[in-house]
């Protein structure tokens, strides 16, 4: 790699993991829009990851969660982004590279529902039933959040090819 190349990719690094945390942050302060700065801040480990390949990615998406456990105030705001919304991206793409739809569905739900129950229990551990959920059975949180799911893997999926077809472009990265 020359060294303007280095340089290109560690600002771009640079840039990316500051954006990352800089979301994360703003999901503890911010009273409202919680989600979706999570959801954001998954886009940019994507983006890594396109341009730098998947254990580059890996990388990236360790040095982010630690800098925002050591950064955000609420150490359990970060929980979302470390066990899901942070390595989503990384998981999507090893699910889709190799295996065929209904498999891919069936993985991605697996994996998603796994984090719920594990949120779910923690959270009731931790705060006594003063939970994200309201005290809600776990079967209604389940139902309620399968649909978030799929919107949620779509709006990635038109996330990243919109990267790809025009904003890699606009913003020269390669």
């Amino acid at each position: 790699m020359n060294k303007s190349m280095s340089s290109k990719s560690l600002a771009l690094g640079g840039i990316l993991t500051a954006l990352t945390v800089v979301s994360v942050f703003f999901a503890d302060i911010m009273p409202t829009n919680t989600l979706s700065l999570y959801a954001l801040s998954s886009f940019f480990v994507s983006v890594f990851l396109i341009e730098r390949g998947v254990k580059a990615a890996w990388t990236f998406y360790f040095a982010t969660s630690l800098l925002s456990f050591i950064i955000v105030p609420d150490k359990t705001m970060v929980i979302p982004f470390i066990s899901f919304f942070g390595v989503y991206g990384i998981i999507k793409h090893y699910i889709e590279k190799y295996t065929k739809r209904i498999i891919e569905y069936t993985l991605k739900y697996l994996f998603f529902n796994a984090n719920v129950i594990l949120a779910y229990f923690l959270m009731k551990a931790l705060f006594e039933a003063q939970t994200l959920f309201k005290g809600a059975p776990l079967w209604v949180v389940f139902i309620a959040l399968q649909p978030i799911l799929l919107i949620y893997d779509y709006v990635y999926t038109l996330f990243i090819q919109y990267y790809i077809s025009k904003l890699r472009r606009v913003l020269k990265i390669k």
